[in-house]
This record gives structure tokens, C-alpha cells and sequence, in this order.
């Protein structure tokens, strides 16, 4: 079995897997904690919140969904009355999908709480190390792209 050097590609990569995998559970009680049983629907108004009225499709592509996990999703959130769906004054083959005034309050709430515990996770890291972060992740990301196999 070969073995891992501390600062080879295979030791970077699980150490970042093991610190996703954390963040990731982190970020989903934070979110849970707000009330929503799912990732999709708070990305799916997140994503309303701050981009406005959109269609199925591109709240798909921001929240990376297929498109029937999406129309599933946006139809939950509907039913729920948290978002309606009307069409286009600009092109009527075009159905946008807006934030409800339920679904408005519900989600600036839950932002701001899910924020402030963002921020509660990276506050042991100071303006330089914040820099560094960013920089790495994307440099980091930028690589994968170049040599990505999809």
C-alpha cells in the first residue's frame, strides 16, 4: 500500500475532503436550525433573494439541480406559498419565479441567522488568512478546470 506524504496531492486532498465534509455538516444544521428540511429550498430562495425573479431553469443552474429536482422543488416551495410563478411582461413564452411576501420574511430571516453562523465558522481566521483562503480555493478550483476530465 503506498504510502501518503504529508504534503503530497493525496494528503492536500484529504485534508480538504475531511474539512468539506465538516463545513458541509456545519452548514446544513445552520440551515435545519432555520427550519428548512432542505438544501434545495433554502438555495432555491437564497437564490430569489438575492437575483430576483428568475426562471426554473436558471434557479436550477445557480442551485445546481437538474431541471426536475428544480420544477420539484419550486413546486414544494409554491405549495407552501413561499414563491409564485407568473409570466414575463417582456416575453410570455417565459415563466418567472418570484419570492412570496411569506416566503420574503422566511428567507431574509433565515439568511442573516445562516450568515452570522458563516461567519462564527471562519472567524478564527484573521484578514490575511482570509486572503489566503480565497486565493487557494480559487487557484485551487481554477486547476481542476484546466485539467478536468468533464
Amino acid at each position: 500500500m503506498p504510502k501518503i506524504y504529508q504534503h503530497s496531492g493525496s494528503h492536500l486532498f484529504l485534508l480538504m475532503w475531511k474539512a468539506s465534509r465538516a463545513v458541509m455538516a456545519y452548514d446544513q444544521a445552520s440551515i435545519s436550525r432555520s427550519g428548512f428540511a432542505s438544501l434545495s429550498d433554502f438555495g432555491v430562495l437564497e437564490v430569489l433573494l438575492h437575483k430576483g425573479a428568475l426562471p426554473v431553469n436558471a434557479i436550477g443552474e445557480k442551485v445546481l439541480l437538474t431541471s426536475g429536482s428544480i420544477t420539484t422543488a419550486v413546486q414544494r416551495l409554491e405549495k407552501k406559498g413561499f414563491v409564485a410563478r407568473e409570466r414575463s411582461k417582456t416575453d410570455a413564452r417565459v415563466v418567472l419565479v418570484h419570492l412570496t411576501e411569506a416566503g420574503q420574511e422566511l428567507i431574509e430571516a433565515a439568511f442573516e441567522a445562516h450568515a452570522s453562523d458563516l461567519d462564527l465558522l471562519f472567524e478564527n481566521f484573521d484578514d490575511e488568512d482570509r486572503v489566503h483562503f480565497a486565493a487557494l480555493m480559487g487557484k485551487l478550483g481554477q486547476r481542476a478546470e484546466v485539467l478536468g476530465w468533464g
